[in-house]
């Protein structure tokens, strides 16, 4: 009978111990079994945000208006409809181009340029030049007859061609309406003293007394005075008036 109790014993024993034996078989195997990693969820996608828009407006030369423009990433953008209407054209659309027809304005023509007023630089310093001339001319008389020294024809056409000489520098440098205004005056100044030697080579060679005192009665010398005043005056003003005693 023990022995059969032992037998029984032993058979429950070994059946227990299967199950056992195996788990702890299967446990190893499960531990190096290798896993599947589980991929981390995407990181969210930030969109960078457009730059800020600039206010600016566009102009074309000969069309008076503007047109708005829009700055966005650095790129100019306007409204086609606006700048057909600011340069008076038109717009087609055809199937895949658009077309923009500005209009022809006519160009103004340039305004004429302003008279110049008042006396040129150059006429000015060649005229001051004419008068100086003249001035010596006479005074060389003046003084001829004072000390009673005889003048000849050759010294009088000297100085007849220096003082044209001058006035033509002086009809050379004009420029302004004044300019030519004011020559004329010259002219009569240069005729004047020009009379004043005829006369005075005419007494000479007539063998007539020439008083010293005779430039103080003469009235063609004083009208070669009060002309050149008259000029010297005028430039004086830096505008053309014109002088009585030089017509």
């Amino acid at each position: 009978m023990a022995k059969i109790v032992f037998a029984l014993t032993m058979a429950l024993a070994t059946w227990l111990a299967v199950p056992v034996i195996a788990l702890a078989q299967a446990a190893p195997q499960s531990a190096s079994t290798p896993t599947t990693p589980v991929p981390a969820p995407p990181e969210p996608t930030v969109s960078k945000p457009a730059k800020a828009s600039k206010s600016e407006t566009l102009t074309i030369a000969g069309y008076p208006g503007q047109v708005p423009v829009v700055q966005l990433n650095d790129k100019s953008y306007v409204n086609l409809e606006q700048l057909a209407r600011l340069t008076k054209g038109s717009l087609t659309f055809r199937a895949d181009q658009i077309l923009l027809t500005f209009s022809v304005t006519p160009v103004a023509p340039p305004e004429p340029p302003k008279p110049k007023t008042g006396f040129s630089r150059a006429f000015l310093q060649a005229s001051i030049e004419q008068l100086g001339v003249v001035r010596e001319w006479r005074s060389g008389i003046e003084y001829a007859i004072q000390k009673s020294y005889p003048l000849g024809d050759e010294w009088v056409a000297a100085q007849r061609r220096n003082a044209d000489k001058s006035l033509a520098l002086a009809s050379a440098a004009i420029s302004t309406e004044d300019d030519r205004s004011a020559l004329p005056l010259l002219t009569a100044e240069l005729d004047f003293v020009q009379n004043l030697s005829d006369d005075y080579l005419a007494m000479r060679s007539d063998a007539q007394y020439i008083s010293p005192d005779w430039l103080n009665n003469d009235t063609q010398d004083q009208q070669i005075l009060t002309c050149s005043r008259g000029i010297a005056a005028m430039f004086s003003e830096n505008k053309f008036q014109d002088v009585a005693d030089c017509h």
